[in-house]
């Protein structure tokens, strides 16, 4: 298997149909994929119509939390679970549009890519948000990046792709999502960059606001720039 496509969701019953629907579109007969739903303890119907949808998908797989955990351990479930050593990530609203996805894949493939690469991260250059909700990310994305040195402009795009193992590697604790570029990083690993397509949301409700992108994160990026400092990458050789 070639890719896993990870879309943790909570309450988006009326997005699901349609965006696993763009996902086969935009992979079917191109990759050998699987795309994994982990339903974060949605209250609405959104494990029902996964369970539905599941039954007559051979690519689609569902897992669900008892009760909401969290983004970053939706993401981290997801990825334990997957069975390809390559990795998509996908917010569930359909913001983010899986059509970008094979060219992302694309750059980790070439045969003289830099074999540090380990991560393809989505810019939303043009973000269908409203006024608000980009003034937030971008307040949020310019303190990180000044910070942390991310080297990233757009680190909270939900579109990513990334190397299973070294995501696997990395440290785990809660909103570590927001962080990825910066803890791939300190890591040791390099990533890249890519303009993607961002498109309004249509149905339900955003879960962030203001709150939970800026204050919210300056304990988590505090912790991350206490792992940037003590972080120590060994130069080893066999003997």
């Amino acid at each position: 298997m070639e890719l896993s496509v990870v879309v943790p969701v909570f309450n988006e019953q009326d997005n699901l149909k349609p965006l696993i629907d763009e996902i086969h579109a935009a992979l079917k007969g191109r990759l050998d994929y699987e795309i994994i739903y982990v339903n974060d303890g949605s209250t609405d119907e959104t494990l029902a119509t996964l369970e539905t949808l599941c039954r007559n998908d051979k690519h689609l797989r569902v897992l669900s939390h008892a009760r909401s955990c969290g983004q970053s351990t939706a993401v981290r479930t997801g990825v334990k679970s997957a069975r390809s050593p390559w990795i998509a990530t996908l917010d569930g609203d359909g913001q983010n549009d899986p059509a970008d996805i094979p060219a992302m894949y694309s750059l980790v493939q070439q045969e003289d890519r830099d074999p540090d690469l380990c991560m393809i991260a989505g810019w939303r250059r043009k973000r269908q948000d409203s006024a608000l909700k980009k003034f937030s990310s971008r307040l949020a994305n310019g303190v990180r990046a000044r910070i942390l040195k991310d080297d990233t402009p757009d680190t909270g795009c939900g579109l990513k792709l990334f190397s299973r193992e070294a995501f696997l590697e990395l440290p785990y604790f809660d909103h570590m999502h927001r962080f990825l570029p910066a803890l791939i990083l300190r890591s040791g690993k390099k990533l890249q960059s890519v303009e993607v397509n961002h498109r309004p949301r249509h149905k339900g409700e955003s879960k962030y606001g203001v709150h939970n992108r800026l204050w919210t994160g300056i304990v988590d990026m505090m912790g991350v720039l206490w792992l940037q400092r003590r972080g120590k990458r060994p130069d080893i050789r066999e003997l």
